[in-house]
């Protein structure tokens, strides 16, 4: 009876360290004891904000900016409350015309109305964070934005690649990847595919080692390339991604929390199609 014991012990011991081996969902930008941890839908704004950016040639600076302002005002999440009409990532209200209810609760287009006054505002380049951000939002307290200006550093660094590879998410895939799901919302944060857009062509292809799956292949303009790489991983739950591959790395769902990791070479580009070197794989 007590070596029974002892080995079903060690055997309810051993399944509950695999239980506890597999982590919940989550997102990380840089690796380390500097790792800013993010849940799955902070990662997926931070990365639309960039997106954003990238899509009107906008600094790092800009973004630096924004992330301050969302943080102050929804932690990077898309809010349908706030103080009195506010809405949204940034907390803008119908009243004050930044637009109805609807529109403001998108991140894409509240992410743009940003962008858009920051852009009228003279020398917001060489503003303090939190002045260019209070110029923007008008906020009751602009100083509060001021405590958010090095994580927002921080962050902007990562997610407009600057510092490549350097964002990261898991979770346990399931099912078959919604491409054409992904190709749709990037669009609408990137813009249409075009010669000097941020994603210059997308093509799909057929992959034998992803058991007759599809993978996407993206190229994309250089300097933001990084961008819709992080873009992908920070929505791959929303898409069911479970890998995406670029400049010698990559990233796979389920082991995710390693974050990005020199390309194996086990599973190669598809090049049926002539995707150029660069690109970006993903599915």
């Amino acid at each position: 009876m007590l070596v029974l014991a002892v080995a079903g012990y060690g055997i309810y011991d051993s399944f509950r360290h695999v239980i506890r081996s597999v982590p919940p969902p989550g997102c990380q930008a840089g690796t380390g004891v500097q790792a800013i941890s993010l849940d799955t839908d902070q990662a997926a704004i931070a990365a639309t904000i960039a997106g954003v950016a990238a899509r009107h040639k906008l600094p790092r600076r800009a973004v630096t900016i924004a992330y301050a302002a969302a943080l102050q005002e929804s932690k990077l999440h898309n809010l349908g409350y706030g103080d009195r009409d506010s809405v949204g990532v940034f907390q803008q209200r119908p009243s004050q015309g930044w637009g109805s209810a609807v529109e403001l609760e998108d991140p894409v287009y509240a992410t743009t109305k940003f962008f858009a006054v920051l852009e009228t505002i003279p020398g917001y380049m060489r503003m303090p964070v939190d002045q260019a951000a209070q110029d923007v939002q008008h906020s009751a307290d602009g100083s509060a934005y001021a405590q958010w200006a090095e994580v927002a550093g921080q962050l902007s660094g990562y997610f407009t690649g600057q510092s490549p590879h350097g964002v990261s998410c898991w979770y346990s895939p399931a099912g078959q990847a919604d491409l054409a799901g992904a190709v749709r919302r990037m669009t609408q944060t990137f813009g249409p595919q075009g010669h000097a857009d941020v994603v210059v062509a997308i093509s799909t292809d057929r992959s034998a080692q992803k058991n007759q799956g599809s993978v996407a292949v993206l190229h994309a303009r250089p300097d933001a390339a990084w961008v819709v790489a992080s873009w992908l991983v920070a929505h791959a739950q929303a898409y069911r991604l479970s890998e995406v591959r670029y400049a010698g790395y990559e990233w796979k769902a389920a082991d995710g929390s390693m974050g990005w990791q020199r390309d194996s070479g086990a599973v190669p580009p598809p090049r049926t199609n002539g995707s150029p070197r660069g690109s970006i794989v993903a599915g």
